[in-house]
């Protein structure tokens, strides 16, 4: 799996690049779109043969020499070049290693301590599908009026996003989250690619042709730190600063820090600037 992801990532960041991009005459009208395969191979210095193995997984091994040169033939930026270096990474991955094994859905005490102990900050915790494993009250009413808790979110962030019918209308920069909500699961199906259950939900989300065109372009964005904007049914316009904390290997806690714009004091930061 983690093999065809590879495989995909080149065609698809090749597909997005145009000549112009790389210092290329456009020429003539091209019958698909991006870069031919034997620009880039040019530009990173292999041949469009071994491109081409590359490109339909038929080998599997490549230096990193060569993971360098074909990053700086696409263009890529870092967040997207750690991305592309795990997926490389990936393949040599067996069914006995570590990130393979069963997804941690359980919430120790001490994590929902953790949580509880935030309030009046919102925070909740995630599982490597997005879905939410536990949250403290401040997170639940703030939640609550956008939706988050609703049937058609199904307990889960990237139904939300791409499911609900007022995502879209609370959610200013609503297309930004969906890229982020693609980018994690990229990020989760990189780390297991053997999770079955991950698959079935990525699967599921294909009904949606938003979530499909973002998938198949195999962008991914930073999610350390995040600043979100929404017009809150109960508050208004506000800003959302979201923490990212990795308490556990497949668990995310997500703190959000609300409108800190507009606080007199300095307020909560969990990493230091």
């Amino acid at each position: 799996m983690t093999q065809s992801e590879f495989a995909e990532f080149l065609i698809a960041r090749r597909a997005l690049l145009q000549p112009e991009d790389v210092g290329l005459p456009s020429g003539r009208r091209r019958r698909t779109p991006g870069l031919r395969r034997e620009e880039v191979a040019a530009l990173a210095g292999v041949s469009v043969d071994y491109l081409a193995r590359l490109e339909q997984g038929r080998d599997t091994n490549p230096s990193t020499g060569v993971l360098g040169a074909l990053a700086d033939a696409l263009r890529l930026n870092e967040v997207e070049r750690h991305h592309f270096g795990k997926l490389a990474m990936g393949m040599e991955r067996t069914s006995t290693c570590p990130g393979a094994g069963e997804a941690h859905d359980q919430v120790t005490e001490t994590m929902q301590a953790v949580l509880d102990g935030l309030h009046p900050t919102p925070a909740f915790l995630v599982g490597r599908w997005l879905t939410v494993l536990a949250s403290n009250a401040a997170w639940r009413d703030f939640a609550e009026p956008l939706g988050l808790l609703d049937a058609e979110a199904e307990g889960n962030l990237a139904y939300y996003v791409f499911a609900h019918p007022r995502a879209a209308q609370y959610w200013r920069d609503w297309a930004e989250v969906a890229d982020l909500m693609v980018s994690l699961l990229r990020a989760a199906r990189s780390q297991w690619p053997e999770d079955q259950r991950l698959g079935a939900m990525i699967d599921a989300l294909h009904r949606f042709p938003e979530f499909v065109r973002r998938w198949r372009s195999h962008r991914v964005v930073e999610h350390r730190r995040v600043t979100m904007r929404l017009d809150h049914p109960r508050r208004g316009d506000v800003e959302v600063e979201v923490e990212l904390l990795t308490p556990a290997a497949d668990q995310t806690m997500m703190v959000w820090l609300v409108d800190r714009r507009r606080a007199p004091a300095r307020g909560l930061r969990l990493v230091n600037e």
